[in-house]
């Protein structure tokens, strides 16, 4: 499997395993977080399909490297593992954290 394919599945499974066994915040769990999810992919869509483009690419990557499945407008698949596991891993970091301290509000 390519590397950065396994790369983007080892983050997504990596993310879900943080927030529900490590961390134990359980934030894929509440609709919030999907609704965050939902707001980031539909954004990514957009940002990702501007920089891999067909024509006039700005970002490439190594197909050799990819599984070289491609979605929207040219964006290897993998780059939403990666956007899932972000958002995931931040979320469920924040959320065990809990309000900050120290400061009046």
């Amino acid at each position: 499997m390519p590397a950065y394919t396994v790369l983007a599945v080892a983050i997504t499974v990596v993310a879900v395993l943080v927030d529900r066994y490590v961390l134990r915040t359980r934030v894929l769990g509440r609709r919030d977080v999907w609704l965050s999810l939902a707001i980031v992919g539909f954004f990514q869509i957009f940002v990702d399909g501007w920089l891999t483009r067909a024509r006039d690419t700005i970002v490439s990557y190594d197909e050799a490297h990819t599984s070289g499945v491609r979605v929207f407008f040219n964006t290897p698949v993998e780059d939403f593992g990666f956007g899932f596991g972000l958002v995931v891993l931040t979320l469920s970091v924040w959320e065990r954290l809990g309000p900050a301290t120290g400061g009046s509000t």
